[in-house]
């Protein structure tokens, strides 16, 4: 992405909408999308929904065939609003209200996830008959992902194979074993260990008389932020690899892709609203933070970030704050900002498409990012084509 180009098109957005404002890029969400369905073998792609649901993107992955993962029952609806069959739809969420699997049963959602008994018995009451996968942890690989999800969801091998028998018993039906390597995982090689690990499940299952042919590998697939990262390509490979090695012929793959299908398509603007100085720090506080779209600041996300017009002035080390009165607000203690970062400048937060407005909220009566769209923008091949007839178009319509 040329920074420059980009950033000349977001001060117009910024001067006609205002800030903070968050700007997707739809044909970005549909490389991404065909880059994925082409790379893995025998796949299935179940957008989570989680990172951005937004109308528009779910209606693009909608015409490209997209299945959904949904967590809640707010997820559904909205999906059943806009067309979606529930034979697209995965009730991914091992944590779900027992009215929850009863309103989707109901609706035509039959596969659902499940890492306990009890969850196993809450289906097969009010959702019988229905397919489910289980969901096994991925102890050991909190070192190479960004967040990790080793603790809250999944259960060890072990016991997932008793699970399986379990929701065999209670006459359900087990099509799969489902994973998560963690947020923003940078080891391709942590797919192939889980499904090592899979394929013992699949193994024992099979001697308890129970075929299973599914294997969810999840999401984790990172987008590139501060740090180097593998592409889909290598981290599909290791997955096509590792299921011809593991589990052999005829295993439908699903992957659940949220951050690394929506991440780089969006990019945020913001305003500095205040410059101030406390002891031997200089603070910047933007018109967004945590509480408005910025919360994985607050784990290990490391966006880019500049300036629009200071691209090329020497930086120095900055406190970026958000506006609330909450002492959490903070974004970064080290950021790097040009100089003579001011009020009035517009900050831009790169590759924040995936869990920034999905976690906005109103505190303090302020209002979260609103979100536009402006298609071809982020775009790497003929990016200075695409600017250049982005801003021919938007003037020539009034739109900036």
């Amino acid at each position: 992405m040329d920074k420059i180009l980009v950033n000349k098109v977001l001060k117009k957005l910024a001067t006609k909408y205002g800030t903070p404002l968050l700007v997707m890029d739809l044909e970005v969400i549909k490389e991404n999308y065909k880059k994925l369905i082409n790379s893995i073998e025998n796949s299935k792609v179940y957008y989570a929904i989680k990172a951005n649901s937004h109308v528009e993107i779910i209606k693009t992955l909608k015409k490209l065939g997209s299945h959904f993962d949904v967590a809640s029952r707010g997820e559904i609806e909205k999906l059943l609003s806009l067309g979606v069959s529930p034979k697209m739809m995965s009730f991914g969420n091992t944590i779900k209200k027992s009215s929850d699997i009863e309103f989707a049963y109901k609706n035509g959602v039959k596969m659902f996830a499940v890492d306990s008994e009890m969850e196993i018995e809450k289906i097969a009451k009010y959702a019988p008959g229905s397919d489910i996968y289980v969901r096994i942890s991925t102890n050991g690989m909190e070192n190479d992902a960004d967040w990790p999800l080793t603790r809250k969801f999944g259960t060890s091998v072990d016991h997932a194979i008793q699970l399986v028998e379990y929701a065999y018993n209670n006459g359900l039906n087990p099509i799969g074993v489902s994973f998560h390597v963690g947020s923003q995982n940078y080891n391709p090689n942590n797919w192939r260990v889980a499904i090592r690990e899979v394929s013992v499940v699949f193994e024992e299952a099979r001697r308890k008389g129970i075929e299973m042919n599914m294997v969810n590998t999840g999401g984790g697939m990172p987008i590139k932020y501060s740090k180097e990262i593998p592409s889909i390509e290598e981290i599909s490979e290791v997955i096509n690899q590792s299921v011809r090695d593991y589990l052999g012929e005829n295993i439908t793959v699903i992957v659940e892709p949220g951050r690394s299908m929506v991440g780089n398509a969006g990019v945020m603007i913001a305003s500095v609203i205040l410059r101030s100085k406390k002891g031997e720090e200089n603070w910047i506080y933007t018109d967004v933070g945590v509480f408005h779209g910025l919360t994985e600041t607050i784990q290990n996300i490391r966006y880019e970030i500049s300036v629009v017009g200071k691209e090329f002035v020497e930086s120095k080390q900055f406190v970026l704050a958000g506006p609330t009165c909450d002492s959490v607000d903070v974004m970064y203690y080290d950021a790097k900002l040009p100089k003579n970062t001011t009020i009035g400048d517009l900050v831009v937060f790169y590759n924040t498409g995936a869990y920034t407005t999905e976690y906005g909220t109103n505190f303090n009566g302020i209002s979260s990012p609103e979100v536009i769209f402006q298609n071809g923008l982020l775009l790497k091949q003929n990016l200075e084509y695409a600017v250049e007839e982005i801003l021919k178009q938007s003037e020539k319509y009034d739109m900036l």
